[in-house]
């Protein structure tokens, strides 16, 4: 069996749907279409039609273009079953620890909340694929709205847990912004200099930086690191338990 292959479509002002597609069947899935004029657009340049929509979370920019794909093409829909009341007509429901098959690769079901208290994340691990939603970004988390601090940080241990070589397919492209934090809080760290001087160069090419992996994120990224000494000190926050480590970043990041 082949690998998916992933299509990044922009959309919004700074959103990416994913295209999920299986070679083997034909079969296409639609991650979180925020809109969908550039999903409907992508699809029929390539001559796929969606038979399977992916919400990780109820965020209108992830959702507002279900109801046109479902129309145009037919198609299910998959979802978080702690958010049910909150997407409309969902057909499949799934909760942390569920099995979901897709074309014949199979998905785990990991609960992430702290951005949305239902958020989910999908990993398929036949194809290195992590779909992080609004938990995991490169370089960067979520903001925590509907959950809590010490929720978001076991969510985000869940998700580094992953193997290093995963991809990680995110909802925006915020890296350009999340390397200038980064720098402000661990600025000695070589690994994400070089990292955010690549980022720069992709982005005045106008290319996206997306996918990381979860191996270059343990390198880069504060907000999986908050149980790291370095990090720790390098926020003035030597000892302190790693849950208030993460809220102090997380803070800083909400007003950088």
């Amino acid at each position: 069996m082949s690998k998916l292959d992933v299509v990044l479509v922009p959309a919004r002002s700074d959103n990416y749907v994913y295209l999920l597609h299986d070679a083997d069947s034909g079969s296409t899935a639609v991650v979180d279409p925020g809109a969908a004029a550039p999903v409907i657009e992508a699809l029929e340049a390539r001559g796929w039609k969606a038979d399977l929509i992916i919400n990780t979370h109820h965020h209108g920019d992830h959702t507002e273009g279900n109801e046109a794909v479902r129309a145009k093409y037919g198609c299910k829909l998959a979802g978080p079953k702690s958010e049910t009341a909150r997407i409309a007509g969902m057909d499949i429901t799934l909760a942390e620890g569920d099995s979901f098959d897709f074309a014949g690769h199979k998905a785990e079901i990991f609960e992430t909340p702290g951005h949305t208290s239902g958020h989910i994340a999908f990993f398929f691990p036949d194809s290195d694929i992590l779909l992080s939603g609004d938990t995991l970004f490169v370089l960067g988390c979520g903001r925590v709205f509907e959950g809590t601090m010490e929720q978001m940080w076991s969510s985000l241990k869940k998700l580094r847990a992953l193997p290093p070589a995963t991809r990680i397919y995110c909802g925006h492209e915020y890296t350009q912004s999340n390397a200038r934090f980064a720098l402000s809080v661990d600025g000695e760290n070589a690994k994400l200099q070089a990292q955010a001087s690549e980022i720069d160069r992709l982005r005045a090419d106008g290319q996206p930086t997306v996918p990381s992996t979860i191996g270059d994120e343990l390198d880069t990224n504060p907000f999986l690191r908050a149980d790291s000494p370095a990090l720790a000190a390098a926020v003035g926050m030597e000892g302190a338990d790693p849950v208030a480590v993460f809220a102090e970043v997380r803070k800083r990041k909400d007003n950088f």
